[in-house]
């Protein structure tokens, strides 16, 4: 299993903040590791969802748990990686919010062997969809 955890305080609240996390269809416009989002259902604040990844255009299944103004749960089920992601949302005062991102995932197949590299990244993308998300709520 790999772990990655990366953070960003951003001057927004936590409002404007959950505003941009939460709209997990336009996910490719801040994480360019996901290429598309294709939503299979919706129940509450629960999606099902087919993602296609940077990685070889490889296709992932998910589940969503949105948390209102709390946090997004992400759980990889099928694919080259499996895990999770977690987005955590800690309001910091009233115009300052910390995200904090962190993965626990598992590479399967021939990816696993490249697990190192993959995981530099992830690490690597994670910090700059965290930039993004920052400017964007700036």
């Amino acid at each position: 299993m790999v772990t990655i955890n990366a953070s960003q305080e951003v001057s927004a609240s936590l409002d404007r903040t959950w505003e941009i996390v939460a709209d997990i269809d336009n996910e490719p416009q801040y994480w360019h590791g996901t290429k598309t989002v294709r939503n299979i259902s919706k129940a509450g604040n629960k999606i099902e969802r087919e993602v296609t990844i940077a990685f070889k255009d490889s296709k992932c299944r998910q589940t969503v748990l949105l948390n209102p103004q709390k946090s997004i749960e992400i759980m990889i089920t099928e694919g080259p990686i499996r895990g999770t992601k977690t987005v955590t949302l800690s309001p910091l005062g009233n115009l300052k919010t910390r995200i904090d991102v962190v993965w626990n995932i598992k590479l399967t197949g021939f990816l696993s062997i490249f697990t190192g590299m993959v995981k530099k990244h992830i690490a690597e993308g994670t910090e700059e969809a965290l930039a993004r998300i920052a400017k964007a709520v700036e």
